[in-house]
């Protein structure tokens, strides 16, 4: 038996542009389901809205996204997670990060730090924060 951890993004009205733009950076494939197609329309304006999607990549990016209907309690909140890539080749991670800093707020540029090879933070357009990094040996 195996288990997985899967960050799932909350939007409200953004998933699917978020997903797209996640696929544009990570690769993978899209699958979205929206409240028309689940039959759940509660308000006209949402029917295309995501009820659940997901990007899941060959490369073992996974990440899903939602989009909470008007009727619910929704807060986008401040920090209230990071996003963390960690790879092991700095070309990759170097490359990652250039496709999310287009129109991100870069946090931390991404360069050495004393703890990893590179590592860097920023937050996207949507307002989720990543965290990018090389991983490094830990002796603990």
């Amino acid at each position: 038996m195996s288990v997985t951890t899967t960050t799932h993004l909350n939007f409200q009205g953004d998933a699917r542009a978020a997903l797209d733009y996640y696929q544009s950076v990570f690769g993978g494939r899209i699958a979205a389901v929206t409240y028309k197609d689940m039959g759940t329309v509660q308000n006209g304006n949402e029917a295309d809205w995501v009820v659940w999607g997901e990007v899941a990549g060959d490369n073992g990016f996974h990440v899903m996204a939602y989009d909470v209907p008007s009727q619910l309690p929704w807060d986008q909140g401040s920090n209230p997670f990071f996003v963390s890539v960690r790879g092991d080749d700095t070309d990759e991670i170097g490359a990652l990060w250039q496709k999310l800093a287009e129109g991100s707020t870069v946090v931390r540029p991404l360069e050495p730090s004393q703890w990893a090879p590179l590592y860097g933070m920023l937050t996207d357009r949507f307002g989720v924060t990543w965290v990018l990094d090389v991983a490094a040996p830990y002796n603990g």
